[in-house]
């Protein structure tokens, strides 16, 4: 545990949020086709963080655009943007700003990829105006436990077959797209034959009941497509609990403006291995974390970005 351990904690000049001008450097000397963001910009408890203190939500994202080169979208997962969401989001980034998003749950979730073609193209047509900024599209799928579907959780068969009908209507000439898997075992061959034959990149996520990337390495090629696409996720549910008794303890204020984990050698395992993909394949990666990897997004980040210049 990292009760009191801040690894960006160095004095800033005062009109400076604590922690900013310290990713900024730590940033400094990566390449250039290596796009780090944390997944979503919408946290106020990164006032004095990495925003201003008393900054109005709607000015996170030029703040955040300052530190970071890239950001995945969360809030489309809940519904397509508006237009004016969307311009708003163009005009407060600056051009050089790269956006993912994600598709939304009425695609992945709800509909589960069967007869969801017209709200796909909805949101097609909502992201459309971020080109060319926009990275790769991010179809995210839930977890299939055993007790509900034993078959379903062992080979994700019938997922891989709905999502192989689906990738068939996408448009691959006008958008780059990711898939994200949760079972284990749904990394296998007939998966990666899929995305492979659509050039949809397969998600390599580092989340509790995942493999490794070393793992999943060794289990078969999971490079499809000409980017890779990483995500560091944690485990939400143990991270809430741990969060919300360090606040009732009176140890912690803020839910995520600070690191509470100890994962600087898990995330040194990750750098690595995929710095060695990344010169060895040439692929542009995105590399996207969440608060609850280790309870501060934008620490794991630095953590990440020193890990990959300090790897052999």
């Amino acid at each position: 545990m990292l009760e009191q351990q801040d690894l960006f904690a160095e004095q800033l000049p005062p009109q400076e949020p604590r922690h900013v001008e310290r990713l900024r450097q730590v940033q400094q000397g990566l390449p250039d086709d290596l796009l780090l963001g944390t997944t979503s910009w919408t946290n106020p408890d990164w006032e004095g963080q990495i925003y201003p203190s008393g900054s109005p939500a709607g000015e996170y994202i030029q703040h955040y655009a300052r530190v970071f080169g890239a950001v995945e979208i969360d809030s489309t997962w809940y519904g397509t943007p508006k237009a004016a969401a969307v311009d708003a989001w163009l005009r407060r980034t600056p051009d050089r700003f790269c956006f993912t998003a994600k598709v939304p749950r009425v695609v992945s979730h709800e509909k589960k990829l069967v007869d969801c073609r017209a709200e796909m193209e909805e949101f097609l047509q909502a992201v459309e105006p971020l080109k060319p900024r926009l990275g790769p599209l991010l179809m995210q799928f839930g977890y299939v436990s055993r007790r509900a579907d034993a078959q379903e959780w062992e080979t994700g068969a019938e997922f891989i077959r709905r999502l192989a009908a689906f990738l068939e209507d996408l448009p691959h000439d006008a958008f780059r797209f990711a898939v994200e898997v949760r079972n284990d075992r749904w990394i296998r061959p007939e998966l990666v034959e899929v995305l492979r034959a659509h050039s949809v990149g397969l998600v390599l996520n580092h989340y509790y009941t995942m493999p490794a990337v070393d793992e999943v390495f060794q289990r078969l090629d999971p490079v499809t497509a000409d980017f890779l696409y990483v995500r560091f996720l944690g485990d939400r549910k143990r991270m809430d609990e741990y969060v919300e008794d360090q606040i009732r303890r009176g140890n912690k204020d803020r839910h995520w403006d600070r690191l509470v984990w100890e994962r600087q050698k898990e995330v040194e395992h990750w750098a690595r291995h995929l710095k060695q993909v990344h010169e060895q394949r040439g692929l542009q990666t995105y590399a996207f974390f969440n608060n609850h990897f280790a309870g501060y997004a934008p620490g794991t980040l630095g953590g990440f970005a020193r890990a990959w210049k300090e790897a052999p």
